[in-house]
């Protein structure tokens, strides 16, 4: 006789639930039809309160995290949502002054303006800015540096 083989995959395990889960996008699935449909139908509500939530709250939280600001002297950068970041990178040090563009930036019109600095902590970035405003901060920026340049010296 055969070893009986009724606990490898899917069989029922100790209150009915099948022995192992699956992993990932599946999870949701399984809860919903393996536990009670009051329990399932409350675990779906509750994540589409949670998914509703995000949606609303988070591009405002966004909104007044994300900071950036321009002038003679130096940019200025403030982001981050749980942890965040202020920098400051002088004209002087700023080395190069690019504009980047992914498929997605591209479909919605967006930029970024990616300023390079002799920093270690790496470039300062203006995310989300319009194509055509992210254009005119860039060239804005490149004039100032040279100006700066020109007049005080390189900082480094």
């Amino acid at each position: 006789m055969a070893p009986d083989d009724t606990a490898g995959r899917g069989a029922p395990a100790a209150g009915g639930l099948t022995a192992r889960p699956p992993g990932g996008a599946g999870l949701l699935a399984w809860l919903w039809r393996e536990l009670p449909l009051p329990v399932s139908a409350g675990t779906a509500a509750l994540t589409v309160l949670l998914c509703a939530a995000y949606v609303v709250i988070a591009p405002r939280r966004r909104y007044r995290v994300h900071r950036w600001e321009t002038t003679d002297e130096a940019v200025y950068t403030a982001s981050g949502w749980l942890w965040q970041t202020y920098r400051i990178a002088p004209m002087s040090r700023i080395q190069t002054v690019d504009t980047a563009r992914g498929p997605l930036q591209q479909l919605f019109g967006l930029a970024t303006v990616v300023v390079t600095t002799a920093s270690a902590a790496g470039p300062v970035r203006m995310h989300g800015l319009g194509h055509e405003r992210a254009k005119e901060v860039a060239d804005h920026l490149a004039a100032t540096t040279q100006a700066t340049q020109a007049a005080d010296g390189d900082a480094t």
